[in-house]
């Protein structure tokens, strides 16, 4: 077991890197400069702004300062914040999206798995119909337009529900959240739909009703533990995507967010800003995905830890 850790570790590592490395040489070759759009800004301003970000060296020599202070823990002022180090707008803005994301993740995964397990014991009937276009809508329909429909009917029409979210009040993760995590949970929903159906058709799932055991003891104790396993697999870059993927929702809601910081950091070129949230939010994703190879050993024990 500890060298599947060890082995899944530095594969982690060396994604992160490989992730650091893309980013900072890309966002280098796009066209522009952070400091284009000053007013009256002189040839020797410019110069000035760009020794004080380390922008008027070789690319190189940037990309290794940049990869030291990162080592370091340190990520850099913002050039659009002016006065702002990278960390500590992170440390002021992420709390938001990791509560918005926080609670459509477990919305997402508890509602996809009920409704999934629901579908699969009532194949054919319908609720399973109802569920399947329901979860359907979920996948084809994008999260902006779920938000704003639900916006327009929820919150101007029956005016139950608030449109402008500081995540301050129950009632304000409601919208937000389910525009956010209706997409995952449509995907689990058809997923567990799918894993079910598969597993209650086994030989041992028939052997333990042939034996006497109650539906509830055949279904939470033995179906559902296998079932429930690509539920797990999906469930960690899940939530790493949804922790990190709500740039829209968060604008749409006017959630002071780490999304929306990064969607403006992008559009202005804020370098540091881009690479030091791009940074945070890949470890995340690369930690989720970690999590979850260690996680799924120990759901299933037969699985060869060894590849």
């Amino acid at each position: 077991m500890g060298k599947y850790v060890f082995k899944r570790l530095l594969l982690s590592l060396l994604t992160l890197w490989i992730m650091f490395t893309i980013t900072f040489f890309l966002m280098h070759l796009v066209p522009g400069n952070p400091f284009i759009g000053e007013k009256k800004m002189t040839a020797e301003m410019l110069a000035n702004l760009n020794a004080k970000y380390g922008l008027d060296k070789p690319l190189g020599v940037q990309y290794v300062n940049y990869a030291k202070n990162v080592l370091r823990g340190d990520f850099g002022q913002s050039i659009q914040l002016i006065g702002q180090d990278v960390k500590d707008i992170i440390a002021q803005k992420f709390p938001y999206s990791l509560r918005l994301g926080v609670f459509a993740s477990a919305l997402a995964i508890i509602s996809g798995t009920v409704l999934g397990v629901l579908s699969a014991l009532k194949k054919n009937t319908a609720v399973d119909r109802l569920i399947m276009v329901v979860v359907t809508i979920g996948i084809a329909v994008p999260s902006f337009v779920v938000a704003t429909l639900s916006m327009i009917i929820f919150g101007v029409q029956l005016r139950i529900l608030p449109t402008i979210s500081d995540l301050s009040t129950i009632s304000s993760y409601i919208l937000p959240g389910f525009a956010l995590s209706f997409f995952p949970l449509s995907f689990i929903t058809r997923l567990m739909r799918s894993s079910m159906l598969d597993v209650i058709n086994q030989d041992y799932i028939r052997t333990a009703r042939a034996k006497g055991l109650s539906d509830k003891v055949v279904i939470f104790k033995h179906a559902l533990r296998n079932g429930i396993l690509p539920v797990v697999t999906y469930a960690g870059p899940m939530v790493a995507s949804v922790l990190t993927g709500s740039f829209v929702i968060e604008s749409i809601f006017s959630i002071p967010g780490l999304g929306s910081t990064f969607v403006t950091s992008i559009t202005g070129r804020d370098y540091t800003t881009v690479m030091g949230v791009t940074i945070f939010f890949g470890t995340i994703l690369i930690l989720m995905n970690f999590i979850v190879d260690v996680v799924y050993r120990f759901i299933d024990p037969r699985i060869d830890i060894i590849n």
